[in-house]
């Protein structure tokens, strides 16, 4: 990474990873994380299980509690996870497909 115009950063894609936090009380938080999304794969199940997530950025330090978590995000994609639990080619279906599917059963 490197600091970019107004104190940005530019980022190479492929060498980062960028996680977002969804807690339990409804805020998100989204970090970028200077790690390829396939060593990123290795450890994130053993992540998860940690109590505190730790995340040291240019101005602060972010502590994370991972049992106020009700869901993670990763871009890029990591479909090379595989096991019990973990479903490939699954697809997202958002609110407005729900409601266009339902309008032509309905027809």
């Amino acid at each position: 990474m490197r600091a970019g115009s107004f104190g940005q950063l530019t980022q190479d894609k492929e060498n980062t990873t960028q996680v977002t936090f969804h807690y339990v009380e409804g805020q998100t938080e989204t970090f970028t994380i200077p790690m390829p999304a396939q060593e990123f794969q290795e450890e994130v199940l053993h992540l998860l299980n940690q109590p505190w997530l730790t995340f040291h950025l240019v101005d602060q330090t972010v502590f994370i509690c991972t049992a106020r978590l009700v869901k993670v995000e990763v871009k890029p994609a990591i479909p090379q996870l595989q096991g019990q639990g973990i479903f490939p080619n699954s697809l997202r279906v958002s609110t407005m497909q729900r409601a266009a599917a339902g309008r032509l059963s309905m027809s």
